[in-house]
């Protein structure tokens, strides 16, 4: 049986809001409906204090803005970016479109339809998460979104210059300098001057998360978002500095982000959480990942490697990082996990900033039942039908008469007996009756 080293002092964060969150924003939300640009500005005034003349950036500002980056900072994003279009061009490859004749005539197909307008969130608060724009704008693009409206709140009253020129560069047709559950409502709804979206994507704090709870329905969304997660599973043959290192990095997320290790070797855990407590000392961001580790971080020791992969695949966590003898045993060993990062020479940290695929990932055990962001959560998978040969049409309509009034659908019924009438030459009493 499996023993913990360490446990977490708070239990795993709920997965819904808390009260006082749930009607603070449905407040914001209606009031958005209702006032448009008004209550947006008046919000934004509250929360940010932030009311240029204009939340909308003109292709003028826009140019100014990124002129003044480093060439450095823009050959970055342009190279991150190349990565995501890269892969979600590849995994839009493999979509294909579908038809079928699967009775004599009767040809049933599918297509894959993007989206009209998508809507992208990314955050600012203690971090600006530039790659968030890579993640949602360019993956949407290269869907085939026509529109993408993307929001990022100001950072103590500046505009985020990095993240805009990431935005920009992504594609992004219209931009907001706006934050919080107004630019979210903002987006949905649509108010005069902000055109309203199909879809709601990209990650947020508890408020911007709920906003899209409570959005749902009206948008898509792509997730519904918890705090960051990791989970490293190590054996013997990991290396504890890089496990420690590891965990921190993804822990300094948030305080509320659980960071767990699954090892088969005790001595590999103890010396994990020694090193743990050595580099958060002089760590930048210990004042985040150091509550986070003590409040959510674990570590398990499992008695052998059978139990080691079934608790890892239990926690469905939305990072999963393998540093085993053979981390590729991974794929055929677990299924719950938002990404998995296999060895020692990748990381998450390659997924969240760099290496291409999407970190927009499940959290709070969405991963039982779905992966992350991704090209196909932008475009509709749509059927159609068309039944050319006469003689599937009648036999079709017989059956669905007979079918319909099983369930007493009478209505339904009829639409197949006109058709077994008309082209089956079928006697039907109720036509016969209408045509007298």
């Amino acid at each position: 049986m499996a023993t913990s080293i360490k446990t977490a002092t708070h239990a795993r964060a709920a997965g819904s809001s808390t009260e006082e969150v749930t009607d603070r924003v449905r407040e914001i939300i209606t009031a958005v409906r209702e006032r448009g640009d008004d209550a947006v500005r008046e919000y934004s005034e509250k929360f940010d204090r932030w009311s240029p003349p204009s939340f909308i950036l003109g292709e003028e500002e826009i140019s100014a803005i990124v002129s003044g980056l480093p060439q450095q900072v823009l050959d970055d994003i342009t190279f991150v970016q190349t990565q995501v279009r890269n892969f979600a061009s590849a995994q839009l490859a493999t979509m294909s479109e579908l038809e079928v004749e699967t009775m004599p005539g009767v040809f049933l197909g599918h297509r894959h339809i993007p989206v009209e307008a998508a809507g992208s969130y990314i955050p600012g608060g203690r971090y600006p998460l530039t790659a968030s724009a890579h993640m949602t704008i360019v993956t949407a693009k290269v869907a085939g979104v026509d529109h993408v409206t993307a929001a990022t709140p100001p950072i103590q009253g500046e505009i985020p210059p990095a993240t805009i020129a990431a935005m920009h560069a992504a594609g992004a047709d219209q931009i907001l300098v706006l934050g919080g559950v107004q630019a979210v409502a903002a987006m949905a709804h649509g108010t005069e001057t902000i055109r309203p979206v199909n879809m709601l994507a990209g990650p947020g704090n508890a408020f911007v998360a709920e906003a899209k709870r409570q959005l749902f329905g009206q948008v898509g969304i792509d997730l519904f978002a918890g705090p960051t997660e990791v989970l490293v599973v190590a054996d013997a043959t990991a290396d504890p500095f890089t496990v420690a290192v590891d965990l921190l990095s993804q822990a300094e997320h948030g305080p509320d982000s659980p960071a767990v290790l699954i090892t088969t070797d005790r001595d590999l855990a103890v010396q994990v959480q020694d090193l743990v407590e050595k580099i958060l000392v002089d760590m930048p961001t210990r004042d985040v990942a150091g509550p986070a580790w003590r409040d959510h971080g674990r570590i398990v020791v499992a008695d052998d490697e059978d139990e080691m992969w079934a608790l890892a695949d239990a926690e469905a966590s939305e990072h999963v990082q393998i540093l085993t003898a053979d981390p590729r045993q991974a794929l055929d060993r677990m299924r719950n996990f938002g990404a998995l990062f296999l060895g020692e020479q990748t990381c998450v940290s390659y997924g969240d900033k760099v290496i291409g695929t999407n970190h927009v990932l499940p959290t709070m055990g969405a991963a039982r039942y779905t992966g992350g962001l991704w090209v196909g959560k932008y475009l509709k998978t749509v059927t159609y039908q068309e039944v050319r040969d006469p003689a599937s049409s009648a036999e079709l309509g017989r059956i669905c008469g007979r079918a319909s009034r099983v369930e007493r659908f009478e209505g339904h019924a009829r639409s197949g007996d006109i058709r077994a009438w008309r082209h089956g030459g079928d006697q039907v009493d109720w036509i016969d009756a209408v045509r007298r």
